[in-house]
């Protein structure tokens, strides 16, 4: 058992993980409110002290992303030169968008306009000035920022996996800054960061699911929405996921994703044709037109003068930007998983671009209705709907029969299930990757644990909760972005190793299916002979290659080449069969 545990899995990783899991469940059974205490203490003293730092860094890394897609480094492709990309568009986006936002857009499409409606940070509300800031900074809570940290991680990662032959972790991003101390403590430490923040985050985030749907099914069928219900529905969620997820990516997250993202689409149809759908298409305009114009202000606002106004932010922005980013190493890695063969600007624009007027389409069908509502009557039930309800309050008030209503709103329900298996699945393949030192296909044992023990770190948290009368799954969601101000850091780090190697990026040989290592990494033999040199003039020269200057032949540019840092001299270019994805052999 201890062979294969060496075998399969990084066991600094996976034990100091292991241990710190048990460690954190066990506080919050024992002494949840002594948990929700620390945990909140801790993090009122990072959003004092360091929201400065969240909110300048998250639009830096918007800036740095877009900055990246334009410049010549767009071109470069996650992979060897000649490499496709794994999956098709369509695929591809229904998997990222489910395993990035998913449920957080159907828990609070609804009740976050509506709060921000009743409490703006600034200015009186219920007005439509109000109405109309409240989109502008739910837009702002899910527009391109979260999307620009995760791309972060995510490029990065990509690049020194599927280019540089590095393992599919986050230390190795930072090579360029660590190098070989990635394979001891300071790698250790990040990796072990990012299985706390995924697993965390997902377990709360199921938890938190489980309490909607249990919402949804006593709005339908007037089930009380007790804590042995909610159990239930977590055990039913985490057996889809971990069906999912013994299938693997091609056969079972990518079908799930797909057919989540139609169900989806087709219930936002639903609202926005019985909604008001002549104010809601003005409205998508004039929301997408007044976050364009008002974004970079916000994004560096700080609300220096004005207590009351700060206090809104630690509660809102700043919970935001921490839980983004210590849920990005999940979504980040994820994304670097399914986006083998993609360039840099394609990877930037379809992961950037696509799912923010996506989300921006569903928020502002969905808030935009209830904001209607409440101005034209602000006594509507939607003024006291909860988070888990306010979605089921709204599609009982749209004008169609009982069940009409009804089947919407189990849709809806289905929904909220499937986001959630989404997130599960994608996140268990995720921190076993981590756990197993890289490996991007790991074994279905693997798989499985994680699958399993995500939902019983909620189910058993839930349970605790309602039996001491604390909420251990908040108290473990405010622990779990704790992360964010180490790993805050560590995205910053990854940005400028990125850029270091991105660096030594030359226009040298074609060489297909092969990529070159990072400077001091051993390169495995290269099978066709040819060896690459450095002249003495910086550039390469080709041997066996019919290149006369060691440049590409077809002048293809950044696409079209392998290339090798100049400090090297004399070196090999590594294979790549060894840490590109594949679907042999494991899916199953």
């Amino acid at each position: 058992m201890i062979r294969s545990l060496r075998e399969h899995t990084s066991p600094p990783v996976f034990i100091s993980s292991a241990v710190l899991a048990i460690a954190l469940v066990l506080w919050g059974v024992l002494a949840p409110s002594s948990l929700s205490s620390a945990a909140s203490a801790v993090n009122s003293f990072i959003v004092t002290n360091f929201g400065w730092l969240y909110i300048f860094s998250a639009s830096g890394f918007l800036i740095f992303v877009i900055v990246l897609m334009a410049s010549r480094y767009g071109r470069i492709r996650l992979g060897p030169a000649d490499s496709q990309p794994e999956y098709g568009t369509m695929s591809w986006f229904a998997m990222l968008f489910t395993a990035g936002m998913g449920i957080g857009l159907v828990y609070y499409a609804v009740s976050e306009p509506v709060s921000y409606l009743q409490e703006p940070p600034v200015g009186p509300g219920g007005t439509s000035e109000a109405a109309q800031n409240a989109m502008f900074l739910t837009f702002f809570h899910w527009g391109l920022h979260p999307w620009a940290i995760y791309i972060v991680l995510g490029l990065a990662l990509g690049y020194f996996a599927f280019r540089k032959g590095l393992p599919l972790r986050p230390a190795s991003a930072l090579y360029p800054l660590l190098g070989e101390r990635i394979n001891r403590w300071p790698g250790f430490v990040v990796d072990v960061l990012a299985v706390f923040g995924t697993l965390f985050g997902l377990a709360t985030s199921l938890g938190l699911g489980a309490q909607q749907v249990g919402a949804g099914l006593e709005t339908l069928f007037g089930i009380t929405n007790t804590t042995p219900l909610q159990v239930v529905l977590i055990l039913g969620i985490t057996a889809i996921a971990v069906v999912s997820v013994m299938l693997g990516i091609d056969k079972g997250i990518r079908n799930l994703s797909l057919i989540n993202l139609w169900l989806a689409f087709a219930l936002m149809v639903f609202v926005f044709a019985f909604g008001p759908t002549r104010d809601l298409l003005n409205t998508t305009v004039t929301n997408i037109g007044y976050y364009l114009q008002n974004l970079p202000a916000q994004s560096f606002q700080t609300y220096p003068g004005n207590p009351a106004a700060q206090e809104w932010q630690a509660s809102w922005t700043l919970f935001y930007w921490g839980w983004w980013i210590s849920w990005s190493p999940f979504v980040g890695m994820f994304l670097a998983r399914i986006s083998y063969g993609r360039t840099i600007r394609s990877f930037v624009a379809g992961a950037l671009f696509a799912p923010v007027g996506a989300s921006m389409v569903w928020l502002t069908v969905f808030g935009d209705s209830a904001l209607a509502a409440l101005l034209s009557n602000p006594t509507n039930p939607l003024a006291e709907a909860t988070t888990e309800t306010g979605m089921f309050v709204l599609l009982q008030q749209l004008p169609v029969a009982g069940i009409v209503s009804l089947l919407a709103s189990a849709v809806a329900i289905i929904v909220v299930v499937l986001f959630f298996a989404t997130s599960s699945d994608s996140g268990s393949l995720v921190v076993d990757i981590l756990t197993n030192g890289g490996d991007p296909n790991p074994r279905w044992q693997q798989r499985l644990f994680w699958a399993v023990m995500e939902g019983v770190i909620a189910a058993v948290l839930l349970a605790a909760g309602a039996a001491s009368g604390a909420d251990a799954l908040s108290a473990l969601q405010t622990a779990s972005i704790l992360a964010g101000l180490p790993f805050c850091l560590v995205l910053i780090a990854m940005a400028v190793g990125l850029v270091k190697g991105m660096s030594t990026e030359r226009f040298v040989v074609r060489m297909p299916s092969e990529a070159s290592p990072m400077p001091g990494l051993r390169a495995a033999a290269r099978p066709a002979g040819a060896v690459l040199t450095t002249a003495g003039n910086g550039r390469h020269s080709a041997e066996d290659d019919g290149s006369e200057h060691g440049e590409p032949a077809d002048g293809s540019g950044l696409d079209g080449d392998d290339h090798v840092d100049p400090s090297l001299g004399e070196t090999t270019v590594a294979e790549l069969s060894h840490v590109a994805p594949s679907t042999e052999g494991r899916e199953n």
